[in-house]
């Protein structure tokens, strides 16, 4: 435990992807993606906007893993400068996943829920500046390119 927030998210260049839809033979949770990247494009545009799914952030308020823990899952939309270098603001469905804090109130807890917006966007900076945005973009290029040279197929999603 050596960081007092961890971070752990997919993201997807929204620019990038070739198609919004599922495959008609999609399960539940691909089609629920779908229509959350569909809602994010159309309130936010694709340009310089990257959908996070597949997250969660964790506070630590003790030295203790197993005392005083928060975990929120979360996920949305960051938008970045026109350079794609740095977050200038998020757009976060967030929920608290599970804590291990006794004392923890209503309040505090919405208080937190309000604090993943900000820790999300200073480590999606940190995720630029690690050059891991780039890798994610030049993926989602060739993924897009392989579909559409094989036609719109390009297995099952293996």
């Amino acid at each position: 435990m050596n960081q007092f927030v961890q971070i752990e998210f997919d993201c997807l260049p929204l620019r990038s992807l070739p198609r919004l839809d599922a495959p008609p033979d999609a399960p539940p949770e691909q089609e629920a993606l779908a229509l959350s990247v569909r809602q994010a494009v159309r309130k936010h545009g694709a340009h310089n906007t990257f959908y996070l799914y597949n997250a969660r952030c964790v506070f630590h308020l003790t030295n203790d893993p197993n005392v005083g823990m928060l975990e929120f899952a979360f996920q949305g939309t960051v938008l970045t400068d026109a350079d794609d270098r740095r977050a200038q603001s998020c757009d976060l469905e967030v929920e608290l996943a599970r804590d291990v804090c006794d004392w923890i109130t209503a309040p505090v807890v919405e208080w937190f829920r309000e604090t993943v917006s900000r820790a999300v966007q200073v480590e999606f900076d940190r995720y630029i500046a690690a050059g891991d945005l780039q890798k994610t973009v030049e993926r989602m290029e060739r993924l897009a390119e392989a579909t559409d040279s094989s036609g719109g197929f390009v297995g099952m999603g293996l």
